[in-house]
């Protein structure tokens, strides 16, 4: 059955990998993001290739009134049956009291906050439906933490603790809450973090092979995609050379 799919944070990474995914199934899309220029792009790619409706909506997860405005916006036959909380982002990588606030303000606003409001406009018309999907975007560092990742660790904890909380709330409703939560993978997450320089955030994938944007797409596509009995609640993920959050076998 073709679905709606709302995905933030969709100009790159996960969410623009994800984005393909569905439209390379036949699913319609509502793009969001803050770089309306690529998310545009990105719909003309996909309604060009696939011949799907994809509706882009640009706003910053971290402005309430304008994730409201965007939510509210959407017609109610373009109503998304998933949403895809993927905007997030580390900023900086240092102990904590040599920490910037800015980089803490960011994180939080984004990772905890952003998928707060966001789930908060868009829950409301799944549960009148009777059916619906969240699926957030966690991580590793979310099941565990490790040195100069406190608050990024920190908001991706309090991702995993409202997943759950999401779950025991929404039963009865119809609508099913997954977490996915990778490890290391190959896109412009290190980049951010490290402030754009790109030859530090290269380093991080020395000497192993970590997952791609288009892995993670592929896990979303299937626990978006399980019979209507079925839910995954939560999946960890690493590459083959990963452990977890810490250990990493480089060559």
């Amino acid at each position: 059955m073709k679905k709606r799919i709302l995905i933030t944070g969709a100009t790159a990474g996960f969410g623009k990998a994800i984005a393909e995914k569905f439209a390379a199934n036949q699913h319609d899309l509502i793009i969001t993001g803050r770089r309306i220029e690529r998310l545009e792009v990105l719909k003309r790619k996909l309604e060009s290739d696939h011949g799907v409706d994809v509706h882009v909506l640009p706003f910053d997860v971290r402005e309430k009134e304008q994730v409201t405005a965007a939510i509210n916006s959407i017609p109610p036959d373009k109503s998304p049956n998933i949403l895809v909380n993927n905007a997030g982002l580390a900023s900086g990588l240092s102990h904590i009291q040599n920490g910037d606030l800015e980089d803490w303000d960011k994180m939080i606003d984004t990772n905890v906050k952003g998928l707060l409001y966001v789930s908060r406009a868009v829950l409301p018309t799944m549960i009148s439906q009777g059916s619906g999907h969240v699926i957030n975007i966690g991580s590793t560092a979310g099941k565990e933490v490790y040195e100069n990742g406190n608050v990024y660790c920190a908001s991706k904890h309090a991702v995993d603790a409202i997943s759950k909380s999401m779950r025991i709330d929404l039963l009865g409703t119809g609508v099913k809450v997954t977490q996915i939560s990778p490890g290391a993978a190959d896109t412009e997450f290190s980049e951010v973090r490290f402030h754009g320089d790109k030859e530090r955030a290269k380093s991080v994938y020395n000497g192993f092979e970590p997952m791609s944007a288009e892995d993670i797409a592929e896990l979303t596509y299937y626990a978006a995609n399980l019979p209507p009995n079925l839910c995954i609640n939560d999946m960890v993920v690493t590459s083959l050379a990963q452990a977890n959050s810490y250990y990493v076998k480089r060559t």
